[in-house]
């Protein structure tokens, strides 16, 4: 146990529902014995691992127990079932902004939720100015807190919060919150745990954020984990679940995950290039069913399975035309051949605009090598240019 900061072992979670409520002493004793009780089992048999210094992420759709299992990680509720083993302190930011008074200013609501947190008036006074510099709320501190908006409290909220030192942090859907300048801050802030090997715990719906930071996760569906390992794998689950017409397709089968969607567009098998520094990517797709502007992209990974780069039609700000039944579309990638030596595969995918819809993602569809001069241990290996060198030499004295 001595790399293992969490260990959820065979855990159940079920809640007793009173069919009737009683509003009174008498009520209840006089129908004490014909109250019955409904058994909702929300968590079954849940059983997974957290490393150290692990970005963890924790996906499901709405409902699925994932609140739930957050309670049992911090302690708020007790298992109906197996242990759960929490090696260290672990800080839950679940309810952000959890006693907080809105008649009180926004000052005032610094010092109170401190407090809460077990800091000491002294020690919120030295962490004051960065704790609202970091909320973007100076203009704003000695309004009360009840003329706030909501994400202003979250923001407080946050703010305050990851001042904590803690050896777990368990995070609830909060990369969201804020404009574009807070949630760099934000980015910033999860990029730095990353970097210091922080141990996280990442509940989102975000599935690019769960693959920007985490390293692996487990995805809960109706209470029981349905996918578990590498990051990018349970992503994908996530996402394949919410193509309820997925099916099997040319290659591959749907429990295999080689490849998924609902078929309305399918990606002949991609053809690729490398010459003159350069990797040229032909994809090819067939329109089997109407489609309006359809996303295209493409996913490098690496031997160990680690996501390279990615492209789509998207980022690039390509709007694609109206697709009809029997269409045919192809289109070439051209990139500098900066990567390292190292044998690679190539997923293709393509969706609507907004992703929740996936007509083909086809895992793999290609491989290649890449070999270079030399070895190095970054994941890219791009030409280098070195302008200028000086030698000089220190006069003794």
């Amino acid at each position: 146990m001595d790399d293992i900061a969490i260990k959820v072992d065979h855990v159940s979670k079920s809640f007793r529902l009173p069919h009737e409520k009683q509003s009174s002493i008498k009520g209840a004793l006089i129908n004490f014995k014909k109250r019955g009780y409904e058994t909702q089992k929300v968590l079954d048999d849940i059983s997974f691992e957290v490393k150290k210094g692990e970005f963890f992420g924790i996906v499901g759709r709405n409902g699925s127990g994932k609140s739930t299992l957050l309670k049992l990680l911090a302690g708020i509720y007790t298992p109906t079932n197996g242990f759960i083993q929490v090696n260290g302190k672990l800080t839950p930011f679940i309810e952000l902004g959890v006693g907080f008074n809105p008649e009180l200013t926004g000052r005032e609501n610094v010092f109170l939720n401190g407090a809460l947190l077990g800091f000491n008036r002294s020690e919120m006074a030295a962490m004051y100015d960065d704790i609202v510099a970091f909320a973007e709320l100076k203009r704003f501190m000695d309004q009360k807190l009840k003329n706030y908006s909501s994400g202003m409290q979250v923001r407080l909220a946050f703010s305050i919060a990851i001042r904590i030192n803690s050896d777990v942090l368990v995070l609830d859907e909060v990369l969201a919150v804020g404009d574009a300048a807070f949630q760099k801050r934000c980015f910033d802030y999860f990029m730095k745990l990353k970097k210091d090997k922080q141990t996280v715990i990442l509940v989102t719906h975000d599935m690019a954020a769960a693959r920007l930071y985490c390293d692996a996760g487990i995805m809960i569906d109706k209470g029981k984990i349905v996918e578990a390992g590498g990051i990018e794998r349970v992503a994908q689950a996530y996402q394949r679940m919410f193509n309820e017409e997925a099916r099997d397709t040319a290659t591959g089968t749907e429990d295999e995950g080689q490849r998924w969607g609902t078929g309305n567009i399918k990606a002949d098998p991609p053809r690729i290039e490398i010459d003159d520094g350069k990797i040229k990517i032909t994809a090819s797709y067939r329109v089997f069913e109407n489609v309006d502007s359809p996303v295209f992209g493409f996913t490098i990974y690496n031997s160990r399975g680690i996501n390279i780069l990615e492209g789509n039609t998207l980022r690039k700000r390509v709007q694609t035309k109206k697709l009809s039944k029997g269409d045919t579309v192809s289109m070439t990638w051209t990139l500098p051949n900066i990567l390292a030596t190292d044998s690679y595969s190539l997923s293709v995918a393509t969706c609507n605009q907004t992703a929740t819809e996936f007509y083909d993602w086809y895992n793999e569809a290609a491989k290649f090598d890449i070999r270079k001069d030399g070895d190095t241990a970054g994941l890219v290996d791009p030409e280098l240019m070195l302008s200028n060198i000086e030698y000089s030499k220190q006069e003794r004295k």
